[in-house]
């Protein structure tokens, strides 16, 4: 029987340290503290860890592949979010003549970074391990839609809590004192960030926004119909709906128009990503734009540099987002 390959993981249990310490004493990063060094530098000898000579000649651009690693969740193939980042690293991997190899995850299998020269993560949810993982071997890579405050990665993000605060501050502006919102999966950062952005601008307005106005959503269509149902449902229903997605914001309109509801007479809708289709439902709709294919074409281009030996300066990116007025939402009644 063969001998089981020791693992960074292996060196980070040992020494008591996260994955991340050990890359970082690996690359010689001064900033471990003295302690933390020697118990890792013990773990290294004691196990005969030998880093991954590959992964680390890959990142100096071997290799001519881009991975593109996206969490799975309900209807990505569905999604304008995964579709977007899909769109904006094929169109630099083309731009660059580079291949791009695509991997939906769940965050529990470890990625093989051996064919790749750099990995664009698409969100970080649930598998920040492989993130810490692929900088420990040294492999380039770049977060998106994700701002990360606690590893050495690079990031482009749109603001989420400015983009829930605007959504907010639009309705509160055609007098909406009634306001619902279905949020994204909250466990993700930019499902937590939007519904934070919307209530922190409420209460700035001294808005109530009452439990029963929060409906938990996943950015599936699915969970936009059950929340909207609960919606027409309520006894005091609301006047206007922050979703925080434009696929969802399309499937609420759907159900309050089967309800013989008017938007945005009886009720507005505001949405969050700037979805083309939503220029031809029913009622064009009003949205929070995200750059999502600038976002993704982007991050490509610097893990090209990267590659190609041309850059080395860490980037950390917020980007604002910008309101898209159009039809779905008006003054509230009465």
């Amino acid at each position: 029987m063969s001998k089981k390959r020791i693992s960074i993981n292996d060196v980070a249990k040992r020494a008591g340290v996260s994955i991340t310490t050990v890359s970082r004493v690996i690359n010689n990063v001064p900033t471990v503290s003295k302690k933390n060094r020697i118990r890792v530098e013990e773990a290294i000898a004691h196990l005969n860890f030998q880093p991954d000579v590959t992964a680390q000649r890959l990142a100096s651009g071997v290799k001519n592949s881009i991975g593109l690693v996206i969490p799975g969740y309900p209807g990505i193939f569905h999604s304008f979010y995964a579709i977007e980042v899909i769109r904006g690293v094929g169109h630099s991997c083309e731009t660059f003549q580079m291949d791009m190899i695509f991997h939906i995850t769940n965050g529990l299998n470890p990625l093989n970074t051996s064919h790749v020269g750099g990995i664009v993560f698409a969100d970080v949810i649930e598998n920040r391990k492989q993130v810490e993982i692929a900088l420990a071997n040294g492999t380039p890579c770049f977060v998106v839609n994700h701002k990360v405050e606690d590893m050495d990665v690079n990031y482009i993000a749109v603001d989420n809590v400015l983009g829930g605060e605007i959504a907010g501050d639009y309705l509160v502006g055609f007098g909406h004192k009634k306001i619902a919102t279905i949020t994204g999966d909250i466990n993700t950062q930019s499902g937590f960030q939007r519904l934070h952005g919307l209530t922190r601008i409420l209460k700035k307005k001294q808005i109530p926004l009452p439990e029963d106005h929060i409906l938990k959503g996943d950015y599936s269509r699915r969970s936009a119909r059950e929340a909207a149902e609960k919606i027409v449902a309520l006894s005091d229903r609301p006047t206007a709906v922050f979703a925080a997605s434009d696929d969802m914001a399309l499937e609420s309109i759907a159900v309050f128009l089967e309800h013989g509801l008017k938007v945005p007479e009886d009720i507005s809708v505001i949405g969050f990503d700037d979805n083309p289709i939503c220029l031809y439902g029913s009622v064009a709709l009003t949205t929070v734009k995200q750059p999502l294919f600038e976002m993704a074409k982007d991050a490509v281009r610097y893990l090209y540099d990267i590659m190609k030996g041309k850059q080395d300066i860490p980037q950390k990116i917020i980007l604002k987002p910008e309101l898209v007025v159009r039809d779905s939402c008006g003054p509230a009644r009465g």
